[in-house]
């Protein structure tokens, strides 16, 4: 038997005051840097996060490892992080001075017939070259501010890729779990039909040699037909769920070969340890740490407003040559400059700087609200994922013992029948009682499965 952590979870964790203490959020570069090299959050974290490998299925992690490179919505998220980083560095280079060369050459004529001492025509021309700088000295900080939220903003569009990697992950493992469950159930449904269908023939040679009433032959049909027809609705499902998984690796139903999975039982079932979990756990998730993100670029747009209020300085000069011939324009004295240094200070605008900074108020106290319930949502899914998990390791070990016993019914009810000490009756109910039995079995196995990948979903990944 194969043993994992369930996990305990025991947590407190309010924000009050985001507005100032939002460092304790750990940023994705401390999460690389500790991560398979030291205790972060108080976890050993595995080399590498591949937490479907505890089901030591080969297929299932070539199909996961497929999934990641086509599925549309990881290539989406990609296309995501590229806009945002994009923005940030457009936001940032707004620090830097904005240096313009202008190079250029004119020639011009203008008309004899306009002077009133002649007709003589007049012909000039310049040449120019010249270098002008302008730039915004950010004396109080308003653009490093504005530059800081479009880093938070791209920071956050790597957690949600993170978060989409995690769900897609974990749509494959359940969706192939699935359909795994699906096929045992199909074979619980066959090898009852074959069953069936000996007694079924049993009842009929029993008949013929006057041992069985034409009610029982009729009773043993009805049950053999009542399986055999189950079976269709069996198979939509599995077609179902081999389309579902096909659009998972963003390819069609008709590419995808899965046969060498529907004669494979479901892997053995992990017995739980309960350990104690760090509040810092919930903090991994994506989702969480995204919204913590969003949290400090809102607290840096609404710095960002606030010094605007304060006067704004600007820095604009030119330093170039000019002259009428070509020869002439790299002489000194054909060297022209400006600087012309300026402050700005908005005095009145109708009180657009106030309800900006009123506007970035209500966002981030929107961002903390959203923040905060995210967490709750991620203590909710976790505690879901680990009392189902728990209740149906329960029921398969009940069920296990239900089955022994409806096969040893079957077998006893089967044996008392053909000697006559019994009515058929009490076969054809232990039949329908076995196919129940099993393939509740089958099914508690393969929700159990499920709940385990809900689990580490919920807790962002491995743990």
């Amino acid at each position: 038997m194969k043993k994992i952590f369930i996990l305990a979870l025991t947590f407190t964790f309010t924000i009050s005051e985001m507005r100032t203490q939002t460092k304790g959020i750990y940023s994705w570069e401390e999460f690389s840097r500790h991560k398979g090299k030291s205790e972060l959050f108080g976890q050993k974290f595995p080399a590498q996060e591949k937490w479907w490998s505890i089901f030591g299925d080969t297929l299932l992690d070539s199909l996961i490892a497929i999934a990641a490179e086509r599925n549309h919505s990881v290539l989406t998220a990609i296309e995501n992080m590229r806009m945002a980083r994009a923005a940030w560095r457009m936001e940032r280079s707004q620090l830097f001075p904005t240096m313009r060369l202008d190079l250029g050459w004119q020639r011009n004529k203008t008309s004899g017939n306009i002077h009133s001492d002649g007709n003589e025509e007049i012909w000039g021309g310049d040449f120019d070259a010249s270098v002008s700088v302008s730039w915004q000295a950010d004396i109080y900080g308003s653009i490093y501010k504005r530059s800081q939220a479009e880093k938070h903003l791209f920071r956050a569009s790597e957690e949600e890729f993170h978060a989409v990697m995690i769900t897609l992950c974990a749509e494959v493992a359940t969706t192939y779990f699935s359909l795994r469950r699906s096929l045992a159930e199909m074979a619980v449904l066959r090898k009852n039909a074959e069953s069936q269908r000996e007694i079924m023939n049993l009842v009929e040679i029993r008949y013929n040699t006057g041992l069985a009433s034409k009610l029982d032959v009729a009773q043993a049909r009805s049950v053999y037909y009542s399986t055999q027809a189950t079976i269709p609705s069996m198979e939509t499902t599995i077609q179902q769920y081999r389309n579902a998984l096909a659009i998972l690796l963003a390819t069609y139903p008709g590419n995808l070969n899965l046969r060498t999975i529907e004669n494979r039982s479901l892997p053995d079932i992990i017995d739980p340890i309960v350990a104690e979990l760090p509040a810092n756990l919930i903090l991994r998730r994506p989702d969480v740490r995204s919204a913590g993100e969003q949290v400090e670029a809102q607290a840096s747009l609404l710095g960002a407003t606030k010094r605007e209020w304060l006067p704004q300085f600007y820095i604009n000069g030119s330093i170039g040559f000019a002259a009428t011939d070509a020869d002439a324009l790299l002489r000194s004295r054909s060297m022209t400059w400006q600087i012309a240094p300026s402050i700005t200070w908005n005095l009145f605008d109708g009180g657009r700087l106030r309800n900006n900074t009123r506007q970035a108020q209500a966002q981030l106290d929107k961002s903390i609200i959203e923040f905060n319930n995210i967490v709750l949502t991620a203590m909710q899914e976790v505690e879901n994922a680990m009392s189902a998990y728990k209740n149906a390791l329960n029921s398969i070990a009940a069920l296990r013992e239900t089955v022994n016993q409806g096969e040893e019914t079957l077998r006893l009810s089967l044996d008392l029948y053909k000697q006559g000490l019994t009515q058929f009756q009490n076969v054809l109910d232990a039949q329908r009682s076995l196919l129940n039995y099993q393939d509740y079995l089958v099914q508690a196995q393969g929700s159990a499965l499920i709940y385990l990948i809900q689990l580490y979903e919920a807790l962002g990944g491995g743990w």
